[in-house]
């Protein structure tokens, strides 16, 4: 999906979908479903591109199930509909409303909605402040020695190798569903300072422990039938992770963090979150179209000062979890907390 954020106010301004983890139908489903969930019915949605740029369609069904959203039967029927019309035309408008330098675009899917926007519309890429993406994979241990991103790989003279992504040992999914796309955002030069990812070896670092779920589930008031559903589909993660890859520590927690980072500056310190960018490092980043580490994002580090894409080392886990949980309980107050009958 892509959302479309007025920053200063913290105002979703739209929501687009794409094919990714499921294909678009059940994804544009979830959507309007999770908004229901969320009492969030005012934020319009609208169907986005069913398939990569010029590839096959691609799916995730084995981590998330064919739905896209496995693992619980709380999802409440939506009583929104699509928003009509085109939906690139639709981000140009909601992004172009905003005053210049205000807006963020944050994509937690393949990048196939966001190539054609600033493809179409350039000057897009211009007035927005930024772009938050979550997708990709540095690896190595001089980036982030303790993140796990699975069993290693062994090369062609048969060594051990660390992974740099989670669905081939060199990609990350959301970049191999649509390999043309994300190298055309990347690679886009008016965009490369103006964008923030979230790759693999920071959201490494937010796994969903037993304790962080419990929080999130229990909140002040106790479970509600929100706060279940999503404690539900977390559950339904980690274990496929754990049966998988044999991670125990929990499912790591992607697309929220595209959304933090956005918190960084945030002027009330109780919803501000520190990403540490290693006093201001910044990247290059280019994508493998093709061989064996086909959809590998490459980063190459700049020289201090030079403007290039930021990629946080890491999060204040801690803080993180604690305005996730805020951000739950105001969803709980503006769907009157409803509890399980």
């Amino acid at each position: 999906m892509l959302m479309s954020i007025y920053h200063p106010a913290l105002r979703i301004l739209g929501i687009s979908t794409v094919n990714g983890n499921a294909p678009l139908e059940n994804v544009t489903k979830n959507g309007l479903s999770i908004l229901e969930a969320i009492g969030a019915t005012n934020v319009p949605l609208y169907k986005g591109a069913k398939e990569p740029f010029c590839r096959p369609v691609r799916s995730a069904a084995e981590v998330h199930g064919a739905s896209g959203l496995a693992g619980t039967d709380l999802l409440p029927k939506a009583t929104v509909y699509i928003q009509p019309g085109n939906t690139i035309n639709a981000m140009r408008d909601a992004l172009l409303s905003c005053p210049p330098n205000t807006a963020w675009l944050v994509a937690v899917g393949p990048l196939t909605n966001a190539a054609l926007l600033f493809a179409v519309y350039p000057e897009v890429a211009t007035h927005i402040k930024g772009i938050s993406i979550m997708r990709g994979g540095v690896g190595g241990d001089e980036f982030a020695p303790h993140v796990d991103l699975g069993p290693n790989y062994t090369d062609e003279k048969g060594r051990s190798c660390r992974r740099h992504g989670n669905y081939t040992p060199f990609a990350e999914f959301n970049v191999w569903a649509d390999i043309e796309s994300a190298a055309s955002v990347f690679l886009n030069p008016v965009l490369k300072p103006k964008t923030f990812l979230i790759s693999l070896d920071v959201s490494h670092q937010a796994y969903t422990t037993p304790e962080a779920r419990h929080m999130l589930l229990h909140g002040e008031k106790g479970p509600t039938r929100m706060r279940t559903m999503f404690n539900e589909l977390l559950v339904f993660v980690a274990e496929t992770y754990k049966q998988s890859w044999g991670m125990d520590t929990g499912a790591p927690l992607h697309d929220p963090l595209a959304v933090a980072i956005l918190l960084a500056d945030h002027p009330d310190s109780d919803m501000r979150i520190d990403f540490n960018d290693n006093n201001g490092e910044r990247w290059d980043i280019d994508v493998v179209l093709g061989g064996l580490q086909e959809g590998r994002t490459v980063a190459t580090k700049l020289e201090h000062g030079k403007p290039g894409v930021m990629i946080p080392r890491s999060l204040d886990t801690g803080k993180f979890w604690m305005v996730l949980e805020s951000c739950m309980a105001r969803a709980d107050e503006k769907t009157g907390y409803v509890k399980i009958q």
